[in-house]
């Protein structure tokens, strides 16, 4: 929701994210539900069942590991973006901001004309305090310290999941 509420540049992201959550959910609900109550027993139970396509994507339907890898790296930009925005200057460019942690994050895993695309929807993001103005948590100053309360939480998933990803070697999946 937070991201579909700041409008049609970051739509894109809130959509992927949603089908992606929306597998997991029905991972969570199937057959195999009791495989799927953590992230480690999901791990564990993919890998020792063949489940996650290492090497290259097969026609199976989209592993749990897979689907989380994806929303792990888009986490990754939505924490560096929060991070720059938090920490920018009055007037500091939000398209700057964007576009770097697009550029630290999930660039590195899309085709040329989609960072493109996407670099090119950024500039049209608002200054910074309207973007934090559009976030709909108060003053400017108000969403700058909200979001230095909710980012420890996600720099917390972040760091467990790339832990445990890096762990069980999940980082580069196909």
């Amino acid at each position: 929701r937070f991201l579909h509420s700041l409008g049609a540049i970051f739509s894109f992201v809130s959509k992927d994210a949603v089908a992606k959550v929306q597998i997991m959910e029905e991972y969570c609900r199937g057959e195999q539900r009791e495989k799927y109550v953590s992230l480690q027993s999901m791990v564990e139970y993919e890998l020792a069942n063949g489940l996650v396509d290492i090497q290259k994507r097969s026609g199976r339907p989209d592993s749990g590991c897979r689907t989380v890898l994806r929303l792990h790296r888009a986490l990754r930009w939505l924490q560096l973006f929060l991070e720059g925005l938090r920490t920018g200057q009055e007037d500091s460019r939000t398209s700057v901001i964007c576009t770097d942690s697009y550029n630290a994050s999930l660039a590195n895993y899309h085709p040329w004309v989609v960072r493109k695309a996407a670099t090119v929807a950024f500039c049209t993001l608002p200054s910074r305090n309207a973007f934090l103005e559009i976030m709909n948590v108060g003053t400017p100053e108000e969403a700058v310290a909200m979001l230095g309360e909710a980012l420890p939480y996600i720099c917390d998933v972040y760091s467990i999941t790339q832990e445990l990803f890096a762990q069980h070697k999940l980082l580069d999946l196909p």
